[in-house]
Order: structure tokens, then C-alpha cells, then sequence
């Protein structure tokens, strides 16, 4: 019976593990804003010089680099929350978002999905802007759009599966009305 207490505690504390994990992830979210301030740095002295389209590029690949930080953090605070500890000390913060402590492994899964998507949709935007210009070979827009589909449809599949598997409580009906009496 020991031993059993042992591997169970060893089993729950392993968890901690986890947590240096969460801390390089949020290290990569500083690399993640030097490389965005290099791309902005880089775009400044070009401004006067550059056409819209390339203007545009470059705001786009901007938002790639937020759009995958916002992936980071909540992937970091809810995969902390859901498999290390809960984050006791900002429950009452005035700067907690919304979301922080409500995301599910479920939600997370559908929210990773979805910045795939949103990541991969900025991505082909980028390459059909490029063909505008005759920049980019049409075979790799072709699979740019193949790959593209292929995480839609998944994130598509995997929001079935989730409802599927976890469907949403039915509504017990409202008591019929009586209507009022004129007479």
C-alpha cells in the first residue's frame, strides 16, 4: 500500500514537469517580439519607397508574428492551468483576461485549430497578393490552398468530433403561455 501511495504521488507531482516547458514557450514569445521588432525596424526606412502591395505584405507578416504570440499565450496559460496548477495569484486581477482559467483542453484544441487556420489564411493572402505582382509560382499557391483546406477541414473535423462527443446540454422547454381572457 506504500508503494502504491509512492507511484501515485510520483504520478500526480510529475506534472511539474510541464512547467519549464510553459517557461521556454513564453521565452519563445520574447523571440517571437525581437523578430517582430526587426521586422518593424526593417519596414520604416522602406515606407516612402515601397508600393501598397508591398506595404501590405509586410503589415501582414507583421500580424503572423502577433497571431502566433496570441497562440503562444494561450497555449502557455491554459496548458499551465490544465495540467500544472491553477494560477492563484492574478484571480482577482483587474488586468485578467477573460478567457484565462475558462479554456479547456477541448477549447484549447479548437482554439489552436483556429489560429492555424487564421495563421494559414494570412499566409495564402501573402501568396495570392505575390501573384498580383508575378512574384510567385502558381504551383505553390496550389498547395498553399491544398494545405490551407487541409486545416479548415480539420478544424471543421475536430469541432464535430467535440460536439459529437460533448453535446450541448439540451434546453428543457418553457412552459407553455396562457393567453389572457377577454372575455
Amino acid at each position: 500500500m506504500k508503494l502504491e501511495k509512492w507511484v501515485e504521488t510520483s504520478l500526480f507531482n510529475s506534472r511539474w514537469l510541464l512547467a519549464p516547458l510553459y517557461v521556454g514557450l513564453a521565452g519563445a514569445l520574447f523571440l517571437l517580439l525581437v523578430k517582430f521588432i526587426q521586422k518593424f525596424i526593417k519596414i520604416v526606412p522602406t515606407i516612402l519607397e515601397s508600393t501598397s502591395t508591398e506595404l501590405l505584405l509586410n503589415i501582414l507578416g507583421l500580424i503572423d508574428i502577433v497571431l502566433i504570440a496570441n497562440l503562444l499565450l494561450i497555449i502557455i496559460f491554459s496548458g499551465y492551468e490544465n495540467f500544472v496548477s491553477k494560477i492563484d495569484m492574478i484571480e482577482d486581477h483587474v488586468d485578467r483576461p477573460e478567457w484565462m482559467g475558462k479554456i479547456d483542453y477541448t477549447a484549447l484544441k479548437l482554439k489552436v485549430i483556429g489560429s492555424i487556420v487564421a495563421i494559414s489564411s494570412i499566409e495564402l493572402l501573402k501568396a495570392f497578393i505575390s501573384v498580383y505582382d508575378g512574384v510567385i509560382d502558381t504551383n505553390k499557391v496550389k498547395w498553399l490552398v491544398i494545405i490551407h483546406l487541409t486545416f479548415v477541414i480539420s478544424g471543421v473535423l475536430f469541432a464535430l468530433m467535440e460536439r459529437i462527443l460533448h453535446p450541448p446540454h439540451a434546453h428543457s422547454p418553457e412552459p407553455a403561455r396562457e393567453l389572457p381572457d377577454h372575455n
